[in-house]
């Protein structure tokens, strides 16, 4: 027979051992945008933009500086990357995990959310979900789930043209999009978000809070006072600008893609200054609400505790190789911002390996002391502490049956199966992407050497799409 004294013991123990536990638990704050290119930081690149706030989280943090989108089965690219985020499982095995989530039958012990909660968190959503399950089914509190973007008009599309009036105005309210509801949604998710940040009374579980700003996809609708920051005159043309992109009908982001129909075709200089003035202001009026999160973070005295990611699902082209778009596998597309920052994490450090942004999930359950059996994706914390053998040797990229890319070391091999054609870049001498290399023939050996470790990643990651024999024969200089 066990004692009294015994079990009393026991279970003080216990109880010390569970908040001892809770104790060594950060609080983990997730900020995800939407369509916002790995240089579309004042700090990372774009010196145009202005964002004072998240300059200063990557001050305070460490910076993935090479962190890529795996790609998608959908024009919504979101849709794939937040699946491969909610199941922690890479593109294709995400996808066939999709009839299991629209037909309602969710393991949600196994997804990022839950695995959270089991690990002791009070969890909360705010913004942009885009899952096929309901947002409320997995987290604690949920707050104004928004739909994958906000809804547009036929005048946001095919403009502006030179000497014609524009037909949309980003700050006109009553066009809808961000204004729908009557405050603009990056305002809202930042509210919901600093009013999560209290927990319940007698709630001392620490905080999951996935916070999702849909800014700044299009519609890119900002306040006047930020538009009047960025004159379309005045802003830059993108190195890489076209005005088409030769391949565009091929991979399958030609001009019947939603996307790409925003600006008129042929590309003009003139909407391509126009798009990214509107791209630069949303992203400033995003960086406000982002600042506002993490100084009342500051004020209620939970930054000592709490552990900060900030990512976005993919980038976005806006006018580089005459794409607006995310459908395509330049690097402009395929990368994102990922910062990570809070106790225990290196202050002003960039880590130049390849991950993926997904490994996020693995990280986050790792300081939480959460289950990651099953989760296809690596957590950043070996490469936070200096073990690069951690690191990928490759990176792959796929979208639908149209597109397939890999990068290794220095080089970056592009597929268009449809096409029978190939792309081939040296990212060292050439991080624009500008400058194909594939017909020439002292190269012939690279794309050779990459397609063979593109097939090998497709056979480890279950990838549906056999690659045609003939594109090394396309490839033959001429």
């Amino acid at each position: 027979m066990v004692s009294c004294a015994f079990r009393s013991t026991t279970v003080l123990l216990l109880v010390v051992f569970v908040a001892q536990a809770r104790a060594e638990q950060p609080n983990v704050l997730f900020i995800l945008t939407d369509d916002q290119s790995f240089d579309a930081v004042h700090a990372l690149g774009w010196q145009t933009v202005e964002t004072p706030n998240l300059d200063r989280l990557i001050e305070r943090g460490t910076t993935f500086t090479h962190a890529y989108n795996m790609g998608s089965w959908s024009g919504a690219v979101c849709v794939a990357s937040r699946t491969m985020l909610f199941t922690g499982q890479t593109v294709w095995h995400a996808q066939r995990d999709v009839p299991k989530l629209n037909a309602k039958y969710v393991d949600t012990r196994n997804s990022w959310p839950q695995r959270m909660s089991d690990a002791g968190y009070r969890t909360g959503m705010t913004g942009k979900w885009h899952v096929a399950v309901q947002a409320d089914s997995v987290f604690h509190e949920v707050r104004h789930v928004r739909p994958g973007m906000p809804r547009d008009k036929a005048k946001m599309y095919n403009r502006p043209h030179p000497g014609e009036p524009d037909p949309f105005d980003p700050a006109d309210k009553s066009a809808g999009g961000y204004w729908q509801g009557g405050k603009h949604w990056s305002e809202v998710v930042a509210d919901d978000a600093i009013a999560m940040l209290d927990s319940p009374e007698g709630d001392d579980r620490p905080f999951f809070l996935y916070t999702a700003f849909n800014a700044p996809h299009d519609p890119r609708q900002s306040p006047t006072e930020f538009l009047a920051r960025y004159p379309r005159e005045q802003m830059d043309v993108p190195n890489s600008f076209l005005p088409e992109y030769p391949f565009a009908e091929a991979m399958g982001a030609g001009r019947g893609l939603r996307d790409e129909r925003l600006a008129p075709f042929p590309r003009t200089e003139y909407a391509i200054r126009a798009h990214r003035a509107e791209y630069a202001a949303i992203i400033t009026h995003l960086d406000v609400q982002i600042g506002r999160l993490l100084d009342a973070l500051e004020a209620k005295g939970l930054d000592e505790n709490t552990r900060i990611v900030f990512t976005s699902d993919h980038g976005l082209a806006i006018g580089r190789h005459g794409l607006l778009g995310k459908q395509n596998m330049y690097d402009h597309s395929v990368r994102m911002p990922l910062v990570i920052a809070g106790p225990g994490i290196a202050a002003g450090e960039q880590i130049d390996q390849r991950v993926y942004m997904q490994d996020v999930v693995p990280t986050t359950l790792h300081w939480a002391g959460a289950s990651t059996a099953g989760i296809e994706f690596q957590s950043l914390m070996p490469l936070v502490a200096g073990e690069t053998d951690s690191a990928r040797p490759s990176i792959y990229g796929g979208y639908l049956n149209r597109q397939r890319m890999i990068t290794s070391g220095d080089w970056k091999l592009i597929v268009y199966p449809q096409a029978n054609a190939v792309r081939l870049y040296n990212l060292a001498d050439d991080p624009e992407e500008r400058h194909d290399l594939s017909g020439e023939s002292e190269y012939r050996s690279q794309v050779e050497e990459l397609l063979e470790k593109l097939r090998k990643l497709q056979q480890t990651l279950d990838d549906p799409l056999e690659l045609p024999a003939e594109l090394l024969s396309a490839t033959q200089p001429q």
